[in-house]
């Protein structure tokens, strides 16, 4: 198995990720930084946002886990005292995974010339002065105007996040679907909106229109200053995440450490 190690550069997880590869090394993996099967990394969820958009799309069936350097994240299996244990469950590793949905994003020039982009978590749109107004259609056909300070497009995983900041639910990463949820929306008699989070299926698309044709656009960690855009297409990607799987914690599990555990555990008390 060929395995990429991908850390931030804080000192913790630079002295995992020597103590990783010489037990890899030893174990008799192939550190393979450009065409791996598989991309541990080292750090937090962000780093590992970082891998995902490094690696995703090299290897049609990469695989990722998650070493986190300090306590346990979202996307993070492991801890940093855990290396022999993860490289033991690498040694016995028989390509299990699980597959999460990726939301694809792609920007409409008025030329028509379009770029794509994937997200593991969220993609937004935001008027970085003033308000932004938009149309919001679904599938092609206009559902609402919107003014506000932006919109959300988030993908299951990935609604725990800002998603869940904006009033949006959380989603089972078993479900194919993106959900769109309103930043600080302004309703009147011109822009009214549903006011409420709207979850869309594989197979449909949500397309934001927005007035000005020069906003900015989140994806993940990327920021991208749209300029000349008339349209924004939302919809689930073919291409799917996967992580590997031997030691892979129950999505409920996670939000449930993430929000309730602590809290709910000295409530009781």
């Amino acid at each position: 198995m060929k395995v990429a190690l991908y850390n931030n550069d804080q000192a913790q997880s630079l002295k995992i990720v020597a103590d990783l590869r010489d037990k890899l090394t030893q174990a008799g993996f192939v550190l393979d930084q450009d065409q791996p099967d598989l991309v541990v990394s080292v750090g937090g969820d962000g780093t590992l946002l970082g891998a995902f958009h490094e690696y995703i799309g090299r290897q049609a069936d990469i695989r990722f886990v998650g070493l986190h350097t300090g306590h346990l994240g979202f996307y993070t299996d492991w801890l940093g005292s855990e290396v022999d244990e993860l490289v033991d469950s690498l040694i016995h590793d028989q390509g299990q995974r699980v597959s999460y949905p990726l939301l694809k994003m792609t920007t409409i020039a008025r030329d028509g010339h379009q770029e794509e982009y994937l997200a593991l978590n969220e993609a937004t749109v935001k008027q970085p002065i003033g308000t932004l107004e938009a149309e919001i259609c679904l599938s092609g056909r206009r559902f609402e105007g919107f003014r506000g300070d932006g919109v959300a497009i988030a993908t299951p995983t990935g609604s725990t996040a800002y998603n869940k900041a904006n009033g949006g639910a959380v989603l089972h990463p078993s479900l194919k679907a993106i959900q769109m949820s309103e930043i600080a929306s302004i309703n009147n008699r011109v822009f009214r909106t549903l006011g409420s989070p709207l979850i869309v299926p594989a197979g449909q698309k949500i397309t934001v229109r927005p007035k000005r044709n020069s906003f900015l656009l989140t994806c993940d960690q990327l920021e991208i200053l749209a300029e000349d855009v008339v349209a924004v297409d939302f919809e689930v990607a073919e291409m799917e995440v996967h992580f590997a799987s031997f030691r892979h914690l129950d999505f409920w599990s996670r939000v449930q450490q993430a929000f309730i555990a602590d809290c709910d555990d000295q409530a009781w008390k």
